[in-house]
């Protein structure tokens, strides 16, 4: 019995090319690598967004480094890990998006001149723990929101990158929860006064 080809070769946006096509179109413009004619997004813009996204793992993971070293405290060694660890993480979403930036035939742009200018989050040193698991929690919200919106901007035209963003935003959403916990947890911590004596938070 004769198996019928199921793809529509024609007709529609959601068609299938042919073989003779693909071998084409592969042929054609192979200096661009990995983008070929069916990439569907504005790659300048997508480029673009990729680089900021880039700027923001960048600051935050100096942030979170900072943080690191900084903090102090009774109740500060476990946030101090959490801080590493986040830190780490960063770094890790950094190079993923430079080497999709790359694959889209861009340049990841690593200029520490403006780093702080592309950035989405900002670098706030803080002043106690609080402080800067506070500042954390707000870079990391910042994050979710510029991510949620990339991924929407990019829908079905870069699949690779959306999902690459999606990835990167659930951890960004585990961040948050982490940094959330740690600091309803320090905010609820008693805090030595002048006299020794243990008293409520402000006191």
């Amino acid at each position: 019995m004769k198996h019928e080809d199921p793809r529509p070769l024609a007709g529609g946006e959601n068609a299938i090319s042919d073989v003779a096509q693909l071998r084409q179109r592969a042929r054609r413009d192979i200096e661009c690598g990995a983008v070929t004619d069916s990439y569907g997004a504005d790659r300048e813009a997508v480029l673009r967004l990729l680089n900021e996204a880039l700027a923001t793992e960048i600051v935050c993971t100096l942030r979170y480094r900072r943080h690191y070293f900084m903090a102090e405290g009774l109740e500060a060694e476990s946030v101090r890990q959490e801080f590493l660890a986040h830190a780490q993480e960063e770094l890790a979403h950094a190079d993923l998006i430079a080497a999709r930036i790359v694959q889209l035939e861009g340049e990841p742009d690593f200029d520490p001149r403006t780093l702080s200018g592309r950035s989405h989050s900002e670098y706030v040193a803080g002043d106690s723990l609080e402080a800067m698991i506070r500042e954390d929690l707000v870079a990391e919200r910042i994050a979710i929101d510029s991510y949620r919106e990339m991924i929407s901007y990019l829908g079905s035209h870069d699949s690779t990158t959306r999902r690459l963003l999606e990835e990167i935003l659930a951890k960004e959403e585990e961040h948050a929860e982490d940094l959330s916990s740690m600091l309803r947890g320090v905010a609820s911590t008693p805090r030595v006064g002048a006299a020794g004596t243990r008293g409520p938070p402000g006191s």
